[in-house]
């Protein structure tokens, strides 16, 4: 069996990942600074910038970067 990976899996990866990482970084932000607004507004900046950096780095490692892929015809080959 043959997959073909969708490009709206990668943006359903970065939108899922953002959410987790932009809720960290708020936590994380608020217990240093004791400041909700600091928190919701570093929140606010990595919800802006970093889903597209996430993206354009994940398309260049599917579309250019070869590390950790091996060519088969076999469809019973297992991920390694």
């Amino acid at each position: 069996m043959r997959v073909i990976v969708l490009r709206k899996r990668h943006i359903a990866k970065t939108v899922t990942y953002r959410l987790l990482s932009s809720s960290a970084g708020f936590i994380a932000v608020w217990i240093g600074t004791g400041s909700i607004k600091a928190g919701t507004l570093f929140s606010v900046a990595e919800l802006v910038f970093k889903p597209v950096l996430y993206y354009v780095h994940e398309r260049l490692w599917y579309n250019h970067i070869g590390f950790g892929l091996r060519k088969t015809d076999d469809a019973s080959d297992e991920v390694r």
